[in-house]
């Protein structure tokens, strides 16, 4: 099981390089260009995954020379489970699957209710930790 996905880690990386970028320099935008250079990330990915940050007003874009990402959100208020959900929907560790289906057994499974407990705890700590937080 892949908790972080690929997107998720790019995205994570890309809020916490911005949110030290611009406590540093007042400079309202930062580009691609430089969280590519920053964080080593590929750019081809890296622009679609702030096009969805953009999409989902976390971050507003802007085009032209001066162009570049800033925030929309402020940092303190995107938490790491914001940020899984924008990428990999919703926070489930019960997604309960036998070969593609459903698993019949659901609705009464003891493992399933432990689980979900679980999942609770688990997203109210991911709700806990903001981008500012993982900036510093």
């Amino acid at each position: 099981m892949k908790f972080i996905t690929r997107d998720t880690d790019y995205a994570l990386r890309a809020l916490i390089f911005m949110s030290r970028a611009l406590r540093q320099d007042s400079k309202k935008t930062v580009t691609v260009e430089d969280i590519v250079a920053g964080e080593k990330l590929p750019k081809v990915f890296l622009r679609r995954i702030l096009q969805v940050l953009a999409k989902k007003k976390i971050l507003s874009s802007y085009k032209g020379k001066k162009g570049g990402f800033s925030f929309l959100e402020v940092p303190k208020k995107i938490s790491l489970a914001d940020v899984i959900v924008i990428f990999q929907e919703e926070i489930d560790l019960t997604n309960c699957f036998l070969k593609g289906k459903i698993c019949p057994n659901r609705s009464k499974c003891s493992v399933r209710k432990k689980i979900k407990s679980i999942n609770s705890d688990v997203i109210k700590k991911l709700d806990g930790i903001t981008i500012e937080e993982l900036s510093r």
